[in-house]
């Protein structure tokens, strides 16, 4: 593998900070730890750089020693990434998300498409033939956002040890149904987002479950939330309940109602007319 430049200093504004190439990571405190949010093309000396001339939040570490082992960690996926031979280049097709602006070739029928919006792999006819049935899309486009983790788990040695983790997390989480015929058993619900939020709404399918809250104008202090059974957006029975605001919290799934702590309502117009509270389920 080709060796890349790696730096390690200290920011103008005193934060550590690190380059692995043309990337930049600064390390900003949060109240644990740190948040590691990077940059592009920052040319000059590290102890130049500040907060502001980063923005992409990727990461987390507990400390210096866990913030050194992600940049070693994308060091190592820039080496393999070099190692690939991918090339660069423009190849105007129109694809699902618009006309293609540039496009990289991770090898012979297999091109990733960027456009003014979106992308996502393209494979031609025979590369997508390959590819596991559980894993195949008809007509060969995957998106960006969560498709191509089936072309990764198709092509592995197409990919970085970096990409490949990220894809088979996004694959637990997003096509369990993919990765247990992958793999050949089945995934928990501590293993797989899609399976734990299966696993939520078969032990909440008859509970009353929010779909959309505001804090309340007639009672301080509380929150009317608006639920259905089993959370579902297409019921058409819907309740208004009072619930504390300090104990309100959309969670992973949804808020529960918990019918003798959280009366119910007759009318609201909160509901109706008011704005919804940011982070709250919508």
């Amino acid at each position: 593998m080709s060796d890349i430049i790696v730096e390690h200093g200290t920011t103008s504004d005193g934060l550590m900070a690190a380059r692995v190439d043309g990337l930049a990571y600064i390390a900003i405190p949060l109240k644990e730890g740190f948040s590691i949010v990077s940059g592009w093309k920052l040319n000059r000396p590290i102890g130049e750089w500040s907060r502001s001339d980063v923005y992409c939040a990727e990461g987390a570490a507990a400390d210096e020693v866990s913030f050194r082992a992600h940049i070693a960690d994308i060091a190592l996926h820039v080496r393999q990434r070099n190692a690939l031979g991918r090339v660069d280049t423009i190849l105007r097709i129109s694809t699902p998300w618009g006309m293609s602006q540039s496009a990289t070739i991770y090898a012979e029928g297999i091109a990733f498409h960027s456009t003014a919006g979106h992308g996502g792999f393209k494979l031609d006819r025979a590369r997508n033939a390959g590819m596991d049935p559980a894993l195949r899309l008809s007509g060969g486009w995957y998106e960006e956002d969560a498709e191509w983790a089936l072309v990764a788990a198709g092509y592995p040695d197409l990919f970085t040890y970096r990409e490949q983790a990220t894809a088979d997390r996004s694959l637990r989480d997003w096509y369990p149904d993919a990765w247990e015929a992958l793999h050949g058993r089945e995934l928990s619900a501590a293993e797989s987002f899609t399976r734990d939020r299966q696993q939520f709404a078969r032990r909440h399918a008859k509970d009353w479950v929010v779909i959309s809250a505001v804090r309340s104008s007639d009672h301080p202090g509380m929150v009317e939330a608006l639920a259905t059974a089993g959370g579902g957006r297409k019921n058409h029975e819907t309740r208004r309940f009072l619930v504390p605001a300090g104990e309100y919290a959309a969670g992973r799934h949804g808020f529960v109602i918990n019918p003798s702590a959280h009366p119910e309502m007759v009318r609201s117009s909160s509901i109706l007319s008011g704005c919804r509270l940011a982070g709250m389920s919508e």
